[in-house]
């Protein structure tokens, strides 16, 4: 699918906000790939339909993940999780994306996942540096990502428990999953 087509779909789905973000999100992407040695267009693409489900009803989402038989373990965290794979669904059934890599990037972007392939560690990374994002640990994470994108990645999924724990939110379990197998088997830990 081509870019504008592609940003078409997506811009119809989200505020402008969140557009902006994905706009963001996308040139970051893109970035990293060209560094990091990864596919431009599959980033491209996974990075511009990454929050496609973000502003979709909450009961809707929460069908799509029993339906899909998805970790039921989600249900009882905040929905904010739901949107990623919800979102990897909708933009196969509705925008005809088929290839396996970029929904699965998609799906994992909030939560990590142990194992992740090069594409989802890209976006996940993306959405948490893009230009956009301001708070007070971005801008060291985004100079790791110069240097190592394993220890960028496990520098933001690090940030996200922490931010979680002071905030007294509860993990989710894949999350922290995702940060003892970057610092189990990482380079980087």
């Amino acid at each position: 699918m081509e870019r504008s087509r592609a940003l078409e779909l997506v811009k119809k789905q989200l505020t402008d906000k969140r557009y902006m973000h994905t706009l963001g999100v996308t040139e970051t992407a893109i970035q990293l790939a060209n560094r990091y040695g990864a596919d431009v267009q599959k980033a491209e693409l996974a990075a511009i339909f990454h929050d496609y489900a973000k502003f979709r009803p909450k009961e809707e989402m929460k069908q799509i993940l029993i339906n899909e038989r998805e970790d039921e373990r989600l249900l009882a965290f905040h929905h904010e999780l739901w949107h990623a794979p919800a979102g990897a669904v909708l933009v196969h059934r509705e925008a005809g994306i088929e290839d396996k890599d970029i929904l699965s990037a998609i799906r994992w972007h909030t939560t990590g996942k142990p194992g992740m392939t090069l594409l989802e560690k890209i976006i996940y990374l993306a959405d948490y540096i893009e230009p956009g994002r301001a708070f007070p640990v971005v801008e060291e994470v985004r100079a790791i990502a110069k240097q190592s994108l394993d220890a960028a990645v496990l520098a933001a999924v690090k940030n996200s428990i922490l931010f979680l724990m002071s905030k007294k939110q509860p993990v989710f379990p894949v999350t922290m999953d995702t940060y003892n197998d970057l610092i189990q088997n990482g380079d980087d830990g």
